[in-house]
């Protein structure tokens, strides 16, 4: 396959098998970390009105999802790129980083402890991971 194809599709997988691996764990927070009483976090009205009753475990769930699912992707894509595959994990974790600063700003009531750890630690470190795994040399 030519390298450009390959690169392009290392991108593509990047992004959707991140994706779903961050809205897969998203999905199966609400069983793993009941929502406070009488609130439903399945949108994002629900969520904001029961950010005053959530506690650091139920912040703990997004924060995972986040980190897995850029870590997973930026490993796709580095593991399918032909060539550049830093830069196209890194370009998984710029992306990824974009969407959690949507959510930061679409969630302005969220604690600052949890913005600052999304935004600093669940993308561009996470994707530098998943190119390393990606990168490392197998045992034979």
């Amino acid at each position: 396959m030519h390298p450009i194809l390959k690169n392009i599709l290392g991108l593509l997988a990047g992004l959707l098998i991140g994706g779903i691996v961050n809205m897969s764990i998203i999905k199966l927070s609400v069983f793993l970390v009941s929502p406070p009483d009488g609130h439903d976090l399945q949108t994002l009205e629900g969520i904001q009105t029961a950010i005053p009753y959530m506690n650091w475990k139920h912040f703990m769930m997004p924060f995972l999802a986040h980190a897995i699912g850029t870590g997973v992707g930026a490993y796709f894509a580095a593991r399918i790129a032909a060539t550049y595959k830093l830069v196209f994990a890194m370009v998984i974790g710029v992306l990824f980083l974009f969407g959690g600063i949507a959510m930061v700003l679409s969630l302005p009531e969220a604690p600052t402890w949890f913005k600052i750890l999304d935004l600093g630690l669940a993308y561009i470190p996470m994707a530098w991971l998943g190119w390393k795994v990606a990168t490392a040399k197998r045992l034979p």
